[in-house]
């Protein structure tokens, strides 16, 4: 059986990332947030397979932190304040 996938195209990967970013920004902006309030936001703009996908990367790169209710929560670095 062949693999026919292809590999992503610079465009769709930097695409992943502005999303990836985006959900990262809102739950720093909002300090703590159940996933699923925060997936009834977001979910005009990504499957549930694509935002569990995004928030999975957020946890790992220990941003976000995931509690067993599915609070969402920032562990990231601080906002900066620009003056």
């Amino acid at each position: 059986m062949q693999n026919t996938q292809t590999a992503p195209t610079k465009e769709e990967l930097l695409g992943g990332f502005k999303m990836i970013a985006a959900l990262g920004e809102a739950i720093q902006e909002l300090g703590e947030v159940p996933s699923g309030h925060l997936y009834a936001q977001v979910m005009a703009h990504f499957s549930l397979q694509s935002y569990e996908k995004a928030i999975d990367i957020l946890v790992k790169a220990k941003m976000v932190e995931k509690d067993r209710s599915h609070l969402l929560r920032w562990v990231g670095p601080a906002k900066k304040v620009q003056a």
